[in-house]
């Protein structure tokens, strides 16, 4: 099974950012625990004692907010680096990502859009590794938020009535939802969605030029990430 770790980055409703992402990174179910691992190493440079109580999240780590204050700026600019760099340790690993730029989509709800792409790029995913012999089931799990309803609803409709382009077939369950302090992996899928948001926003690739050949493709084509810029 691959299990497929979203997060946002961004706000759907703040007139001042001009994008919205949704994005995570895909794993198979045996590497989460490796995954999860290495990120608690990257942790313990921060807190040796107790690494579980350091949160690795984008916009704080980067801004130095909150506990990140105390620490160096070019300690906590290396500990993203160093976290994205594990999606890349494995080429099972994929990363799938939606970059909304909020007023080409208007008045749709940007979440309710990306939800769609990221989800059905997924299925896609899944839908080519059984046509090549490899029959695999997935699960989104998602970092709770005021968007769980939404998607909750979403999912269930693409999975029985469908969504823009086909019906989800090869998730096992609706998505999951869960808090980011008790998995690594969340907070890794919300580090590669500030990656992706500060391209775009910012016009900063620093992280993003990182995770940018782990976007799910083939052929030379790149389906994992989609743009409306």
């Amino acid at each position: 099974m691959y299990l497929l770790y979203a997060d946002e980055s961004g706000s759907s409703s703040d007139p001042k950012q001009i994008h919205f992402v949704l994005a995570g990174i895909c794993v198979y179910e045996r590497q989460s625990f490796w995954l999860a691992s290495e990120l608690d190493k990257i942790a313990s440079r921060f807190n040796p004692s107790d690494p579980l109580s350091v949160e690795l999240h984008g916009n704080p780590m980067f801004g130095g907010k909150n506990y990140w204050r105390r620490i160096p700026r070019d300690e906590r600019v290396q500990a993203i680096k160093d976290s994205l760099s594990l999606i890349a340790s494995h080429n099972l690993n994929r990363v799938f990502g939606c970059v909304v730029r909020k007023s080409v989509v208007s008045p749709k709800d940007p979440v309710e859009f990306a939800f769609e792409q990221l989800a059905s790029r997924f299925d896609y995913f899944l839908r080519r590794l059984h046509n090549s012999g490899d029959t695999q089931r997935g699960i989104i799990i998602f970092d709770k938020s005021t968007y769980e309803s939404t998607i909750q609803n979403l999912a269930t409709y693409f999975r029985t009535t469908g969504h823009s382009w086909d019906i989800l077939r090869n998730l096992a369950e609706v998505p999951l939802f869960i808090d980011s302090k008790a998995s690594r992996l969340i907070q890794l899928a919300d580090l590669v969605a500030y990656a992706i948001l500060r391209k775009y926003e910012q016009g900063d690739d620093q992280f993003f030029n990182i995770i940018e050949n782990r976007f799910d493709g083939k052929g030379g084509i790149r389906h994992g990430l989609y743009e409306t810029v």
